[in-house]
């Protein structure tokens, strides 16, 4: 496996980002358990970016100036939607012990949906993953998808590792209000602020 498409990759991943925070939230709000779920979520959420990548969508909406913009500003009502969420002491986002029990099924779906409308993600699989395919490849087709597993796989265990060490800090955190209110806040701002920078993201 090329160590500079690794490296890349574990920087384009540990970088903040939705899929962080969701399982950042889920570790905080119910535990190592659902934070793994929740990465599992985000790391089934990237299978689109990487179909697309390789079957040429990537192209097709590069050349579809209305297809990009209807995807652009899914995402950017997404993101404001997550915005609002977390601002909600029951919000999907909340990050407190009490409150009904969701089930894996939802919060993978839940995960999943932010990944799939996650900018850095298609940005990645559509405009770098291309350039560690070598030129002249046998069979581009395949080493996209062994890159795109391995991509994967670091997310997975990345995110899992950022949820479970929520997780262990949790009981500290829900004993603070103060604390909880102003993480609430900064999940807010972060979704805003990525919401601003897709809505800007030109083609």
């Amino acid at each position: 496996m090329n160590l500079e498409f690794l490296i890349t990759s574990l920087i384009v991943i540990a970088s903040p980002g939705t899929g962080a925070l969701v399982t950042v939230a889920a570790g905080l709000s119910r535990g190592a358990r659902a934070s793994v779920v929740a990465a599992l979520g985000c790391t089934l959420g990237i299978l689109p970016h990487m179909l697309a990548a390789i079957t040429g969508l990537a192209a097709l909406l590069h050349a579809s100036p209305a297809a990009f913009e209807a995807i652009r500003y899914a995402g950017v009502a997404y993101l404001l939607y997550m915005a609002w969420q977390a601002l909600r002491q029951q919000g999907a986002l909340q990050i407190e012990s009490g409150g009904p029990e969701r089930s894996g099924r939802q919060v993978i779906a839940q995960a999943m949906l932010v990944n799939l409308l996650n900018p850095k993600l298609s940005i990645f699989f559509f405009a770098f993953l291309p350039q560690f395919v070598e030129h002249g490849q046998a069979r581009p087709a395949l080493r996209m998808l062994q890159l795109s597993f391995a991509f994967m796989a670091m997310t997975f265990a990345v995110f899992a590792a950022y949820g479970i060490f929520a997780a262990v800090v949790r009981d500290r955190v829900l004993a603070r209000p103060g604390v909880l209110a102003w993480m609430r806040r900064g999940f807010a701002a972060a979704f805003v602020t990525m919401a601003v920078k897709l809505a800007l993201v030109q083609r």
